[in-house]
């Protein structure tokens, strides 16, 4: 067995390709203790739930204070989200694959978007039954002979449109218009059957907590990200009918 890139010694996390005599395996992994070590294990315990637009995990490795997770190798590019782009049709599918095959959700314990958002939103805004990724950024995705939706480190339940609410900021991000970014997020029946109210009040809320973030820890791709959220936003607003 070799491995095709080596971590950096002094870190505390994994993420290299290893070529072995029953093929390549992406393993990932890091120290158990603490917040990281939680998030490998939710990983590793929700994969075998997921459709295969994942990459299988075939095996865990936990020895001397480390958690180690081998993944079927998924080799590829991330997905170019600009206008005009082919790919966006992969993203879109994707999207619907995961909204109607993890609804409802499959039988693991993860937390409900209501309380990952307490506070934020009414709950009966996003509640639902769907297992969901809730990382929609682009190097998440990995496009070779088909596209493939990797790092299950952070999943909730809530409602099945919320993660393609996720993906729409990122399109507008890339140099969508609002108007163009929903048209394409209609593609997905889970997000073109969602209530009106709650997705309007899902990017209001998206908009507060990314403020909030950007203020506690700044960080250079969130600045355009939250402009992108504000401009949804804004659009949402503008479609509303004026009060009587």
């Amino acid at each position: 067995m070799r491995a095709e890139s080596l971590p950096d010694g002094a870190s505390c996390e994994i993420a290299l390709a290893l070529h072995t005599p029953a093929g390549r395996i992406f393993c990932k992994g890091g120290r158990t203790e603490g917040r990281k070590g939680w998030l490998y294990r939710k990983e590793a315990w929700i994969n075998p739930f997921l459709p295969d637009v994942v990459p299988r995990l075939h095996w865990t490795v936990e020895r001397d204070g480390w958690l180690l997770l081998g993944f079927e190798h998924a080799p590829g590019r991330h997905p170019c989200l600009e206008p005009g782009s082919p790919d966006l049709d992969a993203v879109a599918d994707v999207l619907a694959t995961l909204a109607r095959d993890l609804t409802p959700c499959p039988p693991v314990d993860v937390q409900p978007f209501t309380e990952r958002w307490r506070g934020l939103i009414a709950p009966e805004l996003v509640r639902g039954e769907t297992l969901l990724h809730t990382d929609m950024t682009p190097r998440n995705f990995l496009l070779g002979d088909r596209l493939r939706l990797v790092d299950w480190s952070a999943p909730c339940r809530g409602a099945a449109w919320i993660d393609t609410a996720f993906m729409l900021v990122r399109l507008i991000r890339a140099g969508h218009s609002p108007a163009d970014a929903e048209r394409w997020a209609v593609r997905v029946p889970a997000f073109a059957d969602a209530d009106g109210r709650a997705v309007t009040e899902f990017a209001d809320a998206l908009v507060r907590l990314w403020t909030r973030m950007q203020v506690s820890a700044p960080a250079a791709h969130r600045g355009p990200l939250l402009d992108a959220a504000r401009e949804w936003h804004a659009y949402r607003l503008s479609r509303q009918p004026a009060p009587i």
